[in-house]
């Protein structure tokens, strides 16, 4: 059977670590040539020579996704290294500071508006105009937790996520019957560094706390969403648009809670869960 990629070119924001790196390394393996972005340069370097070291067509590029000059730029890069785009995942994203929106730092909220949303729109700007002129082409959006409803102490990112499943759902719309593919894709909870080191409000360290078992009972390591964001990319979705994919449904939820207790029947030991939780001052006028 052939590579599910095989020929194609795909740019991943957001890939030298995390979920990112995961779907760059499945789309690798299925024979896509594959753009690691992001804005550290050592960690892009480390990421590009472990898919390199497996055989992959890689290239890598430093880019802040919220400034539109540099992702044109990183199109022009993709371009020049692998002659096309055909994929291109807005994955990169930050969650903020958790606590109430009126006591964190105007400035980590405003990051996580520019990354998060800005991202998403020049990625999705810059990938439509390549694939309108060439008529085909595929764009995966990333969603999260608060896509469909607010979230309470992390509303800079859950309110981002709803702008973007909105904006993304609006593209597919503007964009159907041209060959291009448009999907808005919600991995669940991944169980990556940004859901473990994460940044508090002094105070409200305690309500984060339940998360172990959050995790513990619903998040999946990065190549389980990375295998639904392979789907996306391949022939399976091919003259569809539109499609609205999401890894943690209501009855993996159910499984997930079974799981735990026949795992607590069987006295099987609970993995390790912690959090890294780092504090910071609340925010004053």
């Amino acid at each position: 059977m052939s590579p599910l990629l095989e020929g194609k070119v795909a740019v991943i924001t957001g890939s030298s670590r995390g979920l990112g790196l995961a779907i760059a390394q499945i789309y690798a393996r299925e024979g896509a040539a594959v753009v690691l972005v992001g804005r550290s340069t050592g960690s892009l370097e480390k990421a590009k020579a472990q898919l390199a070291a497996q055989g992959a067509k890689v290239s890598a590029f430093a880019a802040d996704v919220s400034n539109l000059e540099e992702v044109k730029a990183l199109a022009a890069h993709a371009v020049q290294a692998f002659g096309k785009i055909d994929i291109w995942v807005n994955n990169a994203g930050v969650s903020g500071t958790y606590g109430p929106t009126s006591l964190i730092e105007p400035d980590i909220f405003v990051n996580v508006i520019n990354t998060n949303i800005l991202g998403t729109y020049y990625g999705s700007l810059v990938a439509l105009q390549h694939f309108r002129s060439q008529g085909s082409g595929k764009l995966i959006n990333l969603l999260g937790r608060g896509d469909k409803k607010p979230v309470t102490y992390q509303n800079a990112y859950a309110s981002s996520k709803v702008w973007i499943r909105s904006f993304t759902k609006a593209l597919a719309k503007e964009h159907a019957h041209m060959g291009i593919g448009v999907f808005a894709f919600n991995p669940g909870l991944v169980d990556t560094d940004m859901l473990r080191k994460l940044d508090a409000v002094e105070g409200f360290e305690r309500k984060l706390k339940p998360l172990s078992i959050v995790i513990r009972l619903w998040a999946n390591p990065a190549n389980v969403p990375a295998e639904r964001a392979l789907w996306l990319a391949s022939k399976a979705t091919d003259g569809k648009t539109g499609i609205e994919s999401q890894v943690l449904t209501m009855p993996k939820m159910i499984g997930g809670l079974v799981r735990d207790l026949w795992n607590s029947v069987r006295r099987v030991p609970k993995p390790d869960t912690s959090l890294d939780i780092t504090s910071h001052k609340p925010f004053a006028l």
